[in-house]
């Protein structure tokens, strides 16, 4: 019996297609599954530069965030949401929503080092932010870049914690402690690192491409 099903038939039920989450899969399974995906386009994520040394070249691989995309890259026709990044230490997991995000054909912004630490870094940008109609927003440390910007724009702000800091800090879980104690209405919360999973909610705020 084959080790994985995939689920071919997501997108009609849910809009989005499955993902192939590669960090517990060892390099000749996530081959075997990209064999059965044979022309489809498939998306890639938590992939490591030594899984993807072994795997097919035809994989176009994104080093920053550990991302890939097998098939034909999407073309971007969509705009809506930006990605912003509280420092360049939170950039992995920034990407991996941008990327994320630009495989479902939505062209979003990255801004980066805007982090609450030099405020004004944050207010030079905030007008650019405000013409998005969802912030994905990701941030390690104690995490007050989400209730600030929360603050400032009208868009509902998808917070990431990032696990970058150390001591009380380390894992990202003050930060995740802070997003989920937010007094700014509006932020939500994903798991820690979990770029995938906000730049998913972000897409099924803005809804299906018209």
């Amino acid at each position: 019996m084959s080790e994985f099903v995939m689920d071919w038939e997501r997108p009609q039920r849910t809009g989005l297609p499955e993902a192939v989450q590669c960090e517990s899969k060892s390099p000749e399974q996530i081959a075997a599954i990209l064999e059965a995906a044979g022309e489809r386009t498939l998306f890639l994520t938590r992939l490591s530069p030594e899984k993807r040394a072994v795997l097919s070249s035809a994989l176009s691989y994104h080093a920053v965030s550990r991302t890939a995309v097998w098939g034909a890259i999407p073309a971007l026709t969509r705009t809506g949401a930006v990605v912003v990044a509280a420092g360049t230490s939170d950039m992995p997991v920034a990407e991996e929503a941008r990327q994320t995000l630009r495989f479902h054909g939505l062209d979003a912004p990255l801004l980066a080092d805007i982090g609450v630490a030099g405020l004004w870094r944050l207010l030079a940008r905030v007008d650019e932010i405000r013409q998005h109609r969802v912030v994905i927003a990701v941030a390690g440390m104690e995490g007050a870049l989400f209730t600030v910007l929360a603050g400032l724009v009208a868009a509902p702000v998808i917070a990431v914690p990032a696990s970058v800091g150390y001591g009380v800090a380390s894992g990202g879980h003050a930060a995740l402690t802070s997003a989920l104690a937010s007094c700014s209405p509006g932020v939500v919360t994903v798991n820690i690192d979990n770029g995938y999973g906000a730049a998913c909610a972000a897409l099924r705020i803005l809804g299906p491409a018209q």
